[in-house]
């Protein structure tokens, strides 16, 4: 009862404030609104209006030829059953695993580098940021399936050093490893944001650590990594949401179809060849709020977790 006396007294409060605005006010406010009106629509046409027809489409059976035939939760129990399925999630969190650690280990120490005053920071800041941008292109990953060809950069390297090479895209052992070289590769938008957060943090923390006799390697674990934790935990939600929808990479790479041997099968790939190669909508609309649970469950996990090694300074 309490409650409804409060929201009665916020609407009344509400409605006093509303009677109180000038003409002018009330002018802001409806050009506020107008501005926002094609971000609302946005939102609602692209965004929310095709999630809430994926989850309904994910009971059914629809196969684009004709209309929708419910089928309750047939689509999720066949996810079960399904070992491609299987597979895609478990070269998903392989992918996930090794590569975004990897990714933000280079990106911080690249940080830290570049964070010592170089002369020609922005060029150095911009090379590297570089492959942030191409890294997801087609044509790199056009080019990244050349350079680890049989007849590729990496196998010429090798061969100056009497080292036999082979086909890495071709053998299912080192297909994915490729993959993940292509995204730690790509390490220029977190390095960015921790050479930020190191610009951040006071030098007169260092420089009493070293009154103190505290060594580079003690500073860094003692004053450096508490200091830039959430700029850490930042990085890794936005790091492991990416990697989870990693697709055009292994599109290119694996031919479209996650060869060899569903080495490069990637969760994003198998749905799109499960909705738009085999025509099974409701079973790719399943897959993908299997998806959207998934990264939904891991950063659930990261954020609960963060409480014991993220460090705010209130």
């Amino acid at each position: 009862m309490s409650a409804l006396n409060e929201l009665a007294q916020m609407r009344r409060t509400r409605g006093k404030k509303r009677q109180s605005l000038t003409g002018r006010e009330r002018r802001e406010e409806r050009t506020a609104f107008g501005f926002l009106t094609p971000w609302l629509l946005g939102l609602a046409l692209i965004t929310v209006g095709p999630m809430v027809a994926s989850l309904y489409l994910s009971f059914t059976d629809y196969n684009f030829l004709q209309d929708p035939q419910w089928v309750g939760g047939e689509n999720y129990v066949r996810l079960l059953n399904d070992p491609r399925f299987h597979q895609a999630l478990l070269v998903t969190f392989k992918y996930v695993v090794i590569s975004v650690p990897v990714q933000l280990a280079a990106a911080l120490l690249v940080a830290i580098v570049l964070d010592r005053g170089l002369r020609g920071l922005a060029l150095y800041r911009s090379a590297f940021y570089l492959p942030s941008l191409l890294g997801g292109s087609v044509a790199i990953a056009i080019l990244w399936r050349q350079i680890f060809g049989a007849e590729g950069l990496v196998n010429w390297v090798l061969g100056l050093v009497g080292i036999e090479g082979m086909s890495w895209i071709a053998n299912p052992e080192t297909a994915l490893g490729t993959l993940i070289v292509l995204n730690v590769w790509t390490f220029g938008a977190p390095m960015i944001i921790f050479l930020a957060g190191l610009r951040q943090i006071p030098t007169m923390y260092y420089e009493a650590a070293a009154v103190d006799g505290a060594g580079r390697a003690r500073r860094f674990v003692k004053i450096t990594l508490p200091l830039l934790s959430p700029i850490i935990f930042f990085n890794l939600i936005l790091q492991l949401i990416g990697a989870f929808q990693a697709f055009t990479q292994a599109f290119i790479i694996s031919g479209g179809n996650g060869s060899p041997a569903d080495s490069t099968l990637f969760y994003t790939l198998y749905l799109y060849m499960r909705g738009f190669g085999n025509f099974e909508m409701g079973y790719a609309s399943a897959m993908a709020w299997v998806l959207v649970a998934i990264i939904g469950l891991f950063t659930l996990i990261n954020f609960v977790v963060s409480k014991y090694w993220v460090f705010y300074d209130d």
